[in-house]
């Protein structure tokens, strides 16, 4: 039995759903069969039942009017004859059991042994490979006491039962097949979304990720799966594909601070420790590229921090309107020669669920990124306005404004407009990167709408937290 196990384990699964499908709609038609045969059995049986003491009652009655005439039994085979039926026999005993009458179609007499009986009974009996159906009832007359003994043959019944017992065998037979091809086909069908995973998954090991897995026009659970497997892909190929982005523009953001201060620190090396002017200048120049080189690393510190997706449920009720003023107010000492204007009253006392320090951080991007291209004319514009349960924040310069381009890759690490002028500035290109990714992490949204030499604005929104 165990070894039938372990065989059955290391079958596939379409197999095992054939095989166990197989068994049960088997196991279902015997059981229906079984009871099927069991039930037209005994119905015959109760027919040959009912038939046989019907023709007990009529002799009795027909006996009881005939008593009290002479050779009334003698003269009551004509009835008896004309009531009984095919392999059958009627017979009358005395007191002492001797057969008085006897009427038989196709039942020698011998089947039966003569027995006298004081209550009715029905038996079944067998003789040799016949089967009888025996009724004994006593007769009591005035003149006569006796036995009526009446022997059916169930022969044709028995007959009929072999030939209902084979064709529900043969059904059983054919439906072992039927069964097991429907299984087959069954399993295959309920299996194809699988194995079309399965080749999609060996075809993503051997081809890449773009592979995807095809989906049928059903709606069940296994197109489901596919769908949620094609989605995990569609995941996980963006995010193999941010990564090597992500290294390739980090290695080449890191690879020129790097070169410029091992390009100094050889040239120290070399002659330069003796020469004041060029000790001078080296180091001045290694200290703003490690500056930079510290100020990238912390970048893409931040910008891994908020790509980070928080598991906490916690609610980070914050005032948008005080957060914006402290921000403003911190950020405007270091830029005096800048005029900073607030329109902020449409969203006084308006709560959002954001980490106070996470949305100055967005503002603090925003405003530098302001600063650093407003070009001659140096006013900046934060103003608030309320949507249907949303709050919208825009930070507006008046300077060189971005290309149009340029604008669907701004959100993109790294990324520069003006790659000379941005590295001259300090910028890294991650700024707006992390601003996105705060702001998504929150339920918001940021867009950036520019023009060429006019200026740009960059509005924030929020969904506002009921009050």
């Amino acid at each position: 039995m165990s070894r039938i196990a372990l065989l059955f384990s290391k079958l596939s699964i379409r197999w095992k759903l054939a095989i166990w499908a197989s068994v049960l709609l088997c196991l279902l038609f015997l059981a229906y069969n079984g009871v099927q045969y069991f039930v037209i059995n005994r119905w015959m049986f109760h027919q040959e039942e009912t038939s046989i003491t019907k023709n007990m009652g009529e002799i009795q009655g027909y006996l009881k009017t005939e008593d009290g005439k002479d050779k009334w039994i003698a003269s009551s085979r004509a009835f008896i004859e004309s009531i009984n039926v095919s392999h059958q026999m009627i017979r009358i005993l005395d007191s002492q059991g001797n057969p008085v009458l006897t009427v038989s179609d196709q039942l020698p007499e011998g089947w039966v042994k003569p027995q006298v009986s004081g209550t009715t009974t029905m038996e079944s009996v067998w003789h040799e490979e016949d089967h009888l159906l025996l009724i004994r009832s006593p007769l009591q007359m005035s003149q006569f006491t006796g036995t009526i003994e009446i022997v059916n043959n169930l022969e044709n019944s028995d007959k009929l039962s072999d030939v209902l017992l084979a064709v529900m065998l043969a059904g059983w037979i054919g439906a072992i097949v039927l069964s097991g091809l429907g299984g087959v086909f069954l399993s295959r069908q309920l299996l194809r979304p699988i194995q079309s995973l399965s080749d999609a998954m060996i075809s993503i090991k051997q081809k890449g990720l773009q592979e995807r897995v095809s989906i049928s026009g059903s709606n069940d659970e296994l197109a489901q799966l596919a769908k949620v497997f094609n989605d995990l892909m569609d995941q996980l190929e963006r995010s193999f594909y941010n990564q090597k982005q992500f290294v390739e523009d980090a290695s080449h953001e890191l690879r020129t601070p790097i070169s410029i201060i091992e390009g100094h620190i050889s040239l120290l090396n070399r002659w330069g420790k003796h020469d004041p002017q060029i000790l001078e200048e080296s180091l001045n120049v290694s200290v703003q590229e490690l500056s930079r080189l510290k100020g990238i690393v912390n970048e893409l510190l931040e910008l891994t921090r908020a790509e980070e997706e928080t598991t906490e449920k916690r609610e980070f009720p914050c005032l948008v309107m005080d957060t914006i003023q402290y921000t403003l107010r911190n950020f405007s000492l270091l830029h005096a020669d800048f005029q900073f204007t607030q329109n902020l009253n449409a969203i006084a006392g308006v709560i959002i669920k954001i980490v106070p320090n996470h949305l100055e951080q967005i503002l603090l991007i925003l405003l530098d990124n302001a600063v650093k291209y407003s070009g001659t004319v140096r006013a900046i514009t934060v103003s608030g306005a309320l949507q249907p349960n949303r709050i919208q924040i825009s930070v507006e310069d008046r300077g060189i404004g971005i290309p149009q381009e340029d604008l669907p890759f701004v959100f993109q690490r790294f990324y520069r407009v003006d790659k000379s002028r941005s590295r001259e500035q300090g910028g890294s290109g991650l700024g707006l990167a992390i601003a996105e990714r705060l702001v998504k992490r929150y339920g918001g949204e940021i867009t950036v709408f520019s023009t060429s030499g006019l200026g740009t604005t960059v509005n924030l929104s929020f969904p506002v937290n009921p009050m």
